[in-house]
């Protein structure tokens, strides 16, 4: 079970986009990556394809997994364990511990 799943609200920890937060679009667990919206945004050259047109587009890069935290209800990043309640393993906020939704 991952710690940071697709669709959770997470902020940036360090790099140039620190102290952004953004949705999860993707993981990549064996990489240890995440594609986060609106974060890690690069420019990017396309070549003319018959879907798509040429230019440069911006499009959203991974970022480390060590460089995020998911946001606690507070609205500050936190850490995440894990707990299990009813006989299911469930994400737990570390700083309010409350379960987290997913």
């Amino acid at each position: 079970m991952n710690k940071i799943r697709k669709g959770d609200k997470v902020v940036v920890l360090a790099g140039k986009d620190k102290g952004r937060s953004g949705e999860v679009l993707q993981v990549m667990p064996k990489e240890d990556r995440a594609v986060v919206r609106g974060i890690n945004v690069v420019k990017r050259h396309q070549r003319q394809t018959q879907t798509a047109e040429a230019g440069i587009i911006s499009k959203e890069a991974s970022i480390h997994l060590s460089n995020i935290a998911i946001v606690d209800k507070d609205g500050k990043p936190t850490r995440v364990g894990f707990k299990v309640v009813d006989g299911k393993k469930v994400r737990v906020a570390k700083r309010s511990g409350e379960v987290i939704d997913g």
